[in-house]
């Protein structure tokens, strides 16, 4: 069988992190949707997305092919109602199509489709927001998935240790005299790793392979540190994508940041308006302030952008790709792509400058910024100059 995820209706509202990937390569809990998807099916998906994103993600298409909406977290039982579908059949939960079996072409409509209904509830993720908020259920489910039947390396005894049956440790990874607090929810240390020492971690939390938290930081959770992250100072309820950094004190909450992002030492964001009111932020889809329905939401961060140090951020602030923020005082909370200032004032940050930036930070590890990438950011620059100043 064939797999394809694909984005459904929710693409737009996960803008900005959907500028500049396909909704499945999201992170959420310890792995990406992608990652989940082709673990627990033992395949390799291809993707249905946007044209400008397809020629990095590109679809491959069989004489049968199941789609998979990427904005579902898979569990097992959910799996096995996918792989029962026949062909014209559709599974669907709470009016959200989870799945589909196609023949063929693509050009059929599935409104006809027969229906089956998924037996339990969907874990899935519609808004920015999700990210975080439903971290800690993703998390848990990872947390299972990748440690079954599997033997953690052995707790360095120098740490101080609570719950120890909930934590994993990978090969190569180093923790040294840290307080490690999984009472409230697993603690992963992925592959190669390094949290350093003094940190204090209380779960649930994940580290990637390759991610350093650094001296003395305070991390509670739910909170994932993707690939190649490098994290210090405070953090509560956040998820970094992977190739990110705040590697300095200052306080991050009930946040989401993207790919090759950095947040300047000292900084900080309000996770919590004066009043308690609920918060709202920035929804690209209908250009105005979504409810979330959440008192606690901090700050929304699209790939590539970055702030100076001390930068304080309004509580719900949404920043698009490729912004770079400095300055005192406090930014607006919607904060376009492409944008360079801060609560003075911004301007366009120049495509060509961006791009020499972002080819700049991708080298340092090795990583080279191909013409996919230019497109895709070209694409971003564009769609965001409605919102920008001049």
């Amino acid at each position: 069988m064939n797999y394809i995820l694909y984005d459904g209706p929710e693409r737009e509202d996960l803008l900005p992190f959907t500028f500049t990937r396909p909704v499945a390569d999201i992170r959420i809990g310890i792995l990406t949707i992608r990652e989940k998807w082709e673990k627990m099916l033992g395949k390799k998906t291809s993707t249905k997305t946007e044209e400008y994103l397809s020629g990095k993600w590109p679809l491959g298409v069989k004489e049968q092919n199941i789609f998979i909406n990427s904005s579902v977290i898979p569990t097992e039982e959910l799996i096995r109602e996918i792989n029962a579908l026949q062909a014209n059949e559709k599974l669907i939960r709470d009016d959200k199509v989870v799945a589909y079996f196609q023949e063929g072409t693509l050009d059929k409509d599935i409104s006809g489709f027969d229906s089956k209904k998924a037996s339990n509830d969907v874990l899935s993720i519609s808004n920015t927001w999700d990210i975080f908020s439903k971290n800690g259920e993703a998390l848990n489910l990872d947390f299972a998935l990748l440690t079954r039947e599997r033997k953690s390396k052995d707790i360095d005894g120098s740490n101080f240790v609570k719950a120890a049956e909930n934590i994993f440790i990978e090969e190569g990874a180093v923790v040294e005299n840290c307080s490690l607090n999984a009472s409230s929810g697993p603690i992963y240390i992925g592959k190669n790793a390094t949290v350093m020492e003094g940190s204090l971690i209380r779960g649930p939390f994940a580290i990637c392979e390759n991610a350093t938290v650094k001296l003395g930081a305070k991390i509670y959770g739910p909170t994932t540190i993707g690939p190649f992250c490098k994290v210090g100072g405070e953090i509560n309820n956040s998820v970094f994508f992977q190739n990110s950094n705040k590697g300095h004190d200052g306080y991050l909450g009930n946040s989401v940041l993207g790919e090759w992002c950095n947040i300047g030492a000292d900084s900080n964001n309000s996770n919590l308006k004066n009043n308690y009111a609920e918060v709202r932020i920035w929804n690209y889809r209908t250009e105005n302030f979504a409810k979330t329905g959440l008192q606690f939401c901090g700050l929304i961060m699209g790939d590539h952008s970055k702030c100076g140090i001390n930068t304080m951020f309004n509580t719900g602030t949404v920043v698009g790709v490729s912004a770079n923020i400095f300055g005192s005082g406090f930014p607006r909370n919607f904060i376009p792509g492409f944008s360079w200032g801060g609560s003075a004032g911004t301007t366009t940050y120049k495509l060509e400058k961006a791009l020499e930036t972002a080819e700049l930070v991708m080298q340092r590890r090795n990583i080279d910024l191909t013409q996919d990438d230019r497109d895709i950011l070209k694409y971003a620059f564009d769609y965001s100059a409605k919102w920008r100043r001049a």
